[in-house]
């Protein structure tokens, strides 16, 4: 197993155990406690906001780092990676819009289209990815690396659609100076780039400042770590990588540190309604929209691209470990829970449900996903060389015998 399978297994592992602890502690004897803890105000006083909770100061403050990262992923894949090429980027495109817009919809049928429930159409449309790389790790050679590299392409090209939504859907009031004030950072910072400023600093503090404007603008603070970003340099002229370098710096930190920190506050939940609860309109729609709707939308996606000659079938990858990627991506957790609370700002029953909707389809998701690519039987489909392999989705005709 490689080095970088084993960090993806751990941080899996880790994100599992801090939710696993949030539940304890949410049917607990200590919830009370708990919860006046994660909304007590601390802090600085902060423009519009007032003072942060701590549950605020990990929602919008250090899961601006994991959009940063994320950010970084982006732009490094687009222009030197999995989605460098138009070809590399189709399938896991067509994928990715058809696994956020299925399980909107699927949501929206099972809520009845109740406009109180309307804005929370966008939780089961995100896919979380250490949960989901976790669980390939744990498969080993029953999932091909062509398979692992297909699922994180989809789900960078997921990160990108939530993105968009967050900034587009959960935008309210904005302030016009603190947004002028936070196209003007950006304008700075783009400018570095273009007169050849390859230090990090001066685009960290650029990071910060943006972060600082868009709080008070109104749109969402984390947005600043994607549109940041986007901003450093990918190459220097000694042939170094400056954005290669921050994302190495700081994803250990956001992978074993800010994302596990993000689970332990968010996914506490009651589950003394049971099943009862589970089967209310909200729950019931992010849950059913994550395993039933990624699924159709992921899975049909892939089959009818593959099949109309529109995308290759990534090599040595069968259809039912396609189905099974298909089932992982049903794994919402990180993003759903984030947007769950961004969907109901000012409704803790509604926020609830929602996390209880992610846990069930998630961990529904994750398990069926686990056992089909358990029981799949991997097609050889060896490629021209270990370069080839890494284009991914080079698998035309298979082998001769």
């Amino acid at each position: 197993m490689t080095d970088m399978s084993i960090r993806d297994r751990r941080a899996g592992q880790l994100l599992i155990a801090s939710a696993g602890l949030a539940l304890l502690i949410a049917n607990s004897p200590w919830a009370g406690g708990w919860d006046a803890l994660l909304h007590a105000h601390v802090g600085p006083v902060v423009p519009r906001l007032g003072q942060l909770s701590l549950h605020g100061a990990v929602a919008d403050g250090a899961m601006a780092l994991f959009f940063l990262l994320v950010g970084l992923e982006v732009k490094r894949e687009w222009l030197e990676g999995r989605l460098a090429t138009p070809a590399a980027r189709r399938l896991p495109i067509v994928a990715a819009v058809a696994g956020m817009g299925v399980p909107a919809l699927v949501y929206l049928a099972v809520t009845g289209g109740a406009a109180t429930l309307r804005s929370g159409w966008a939780i089961p449309a995100a896919t979380d990815i250490a949960f989901a790389v976790g669980i390939l790790a744990l498969l080993g050679p029953h999932a091909p690396p062509s398979l692992k590299l297909l699922l994180v392409t989809i789900a960078i090209v997921d990160d990108i659609g939530a993105v968009i939504i967050i900034a587009a859907a959960y935008t309210r009031g904005l302030d016009v100076l603190a947004l002028g004030a936070a196209l003007g950072i950006v304008g700075v910072m783009v400018g570095m780039n273009r007169f050849g400023v390859r230090r990090l600093a001066p685009y960290l503090i650029g990071f910060a400042l943006l972060w600082l404007a868009m709080l008070a603008s109104g749109v969402h603070p984390t947005v600043a770590g994607v549109v940041a970003a986007l901003t450093i340099p990918l190459r220097a002229p000694d042939g170094t990588s400056p954005l290669r370098r921050l994302e190495h710096a700081i994803h250990p930190g956001v992978m074993f540190g800010v994302v596990p920190l993000f689970g332990l506050v968010s996914a506490g939940v009651s589950l003394s309604g049971g099943l009862t609860a589970l089967a209310q309109p909200l729950p019931l729609g992010v849950a059913l929209g994550l395993f039933v709707g990624k699924q159709v939308g992921v899975g049909g996606a892939l089959w009818l691209a593959i099949r109309s000659g529109l995308a290759r079938r990534p090599a040595g990858t069968t259809s039912a470990q396609l189905y099974g990627a298909a089932l992982l991506c049903g794994i919402g957790f990180t993003m759903s829970l984030f947007i769950g609370a961004l969907a109901f700002p000012d409704n803790s029953q509604a926020i609830d449900a929602a996390k209880l909707g992610t846990l069930a389809g998630s961990l529904l998701s994750g398990l069926a996903g686990y056992l089909v690519l358990r029981r799949a039987t991997a097609e050889e489909c060896p490629p021209d060389d270990e370069l080839e392999a890494r284009k991914i989705f080079a698998c035309d005709e298979p082998p001769e015998r």
